[in-house]
């Protein structure tokens, strides 16, 4: 009887650490704002990387103001933009467009855009998730 309580208890205690662990996973503690300045730094067309280090790019096409992820989908290389604000793995090839979207493998999946928001204050903010 005493060794169905230890296991019992062995049970509850590793299901206990395993559901700790994913709370922890998808915890907004994983998560930074970075600003990256007035939303006016990035009024031409195109792609800058001042903030690829902390992992992301701001692309502005049109109207439109985006940050995608700095690393290829396919084994979390980091990439570089080039002069046609494409941007290249140089790990393995890997080629996205200027949307994100592969261009070239062998990653499958597109670039992640990540969320990015204008303040008050009329700064650009944009939320970066660590793995």
């Amino acid at each position: 009887m005493n060794k169905n309580i230890k296991r019992r208890h062995f049970l509850i205690l590793t299901a206990a650490v395993l559901a700790g662990s994913k709370a922890v996973q998808a915890n907004p503690a994983n998560e930074r704002v970075v600003d990256v300045g007035p939303a006016s730094n990035y009024a031409k067309e195109g792609v800058y990387s001042a903030f690829e280090s902390q992992g992301f790019f701001i692309v502005r096409k049109g109207s439109q103001l985006s940050a995608l992820s700095a690393f290829c989908t396919h084994r979390k290389c980091k990439l570089a933009a080039q002069s046609d604000h494409s941007f290249y793995c140089r790990c393995h090839g890997s080629t996205f467009n200027p949307d994100g979207k592969v261009a070239e493998g062998p990653a499958k999946r597109d670039l992640p855009q990540l969320s990015l928001t204008v303040n008050e204050k009329g700064n650009v903010l944009v939320k970066v998730t660590s793995a």
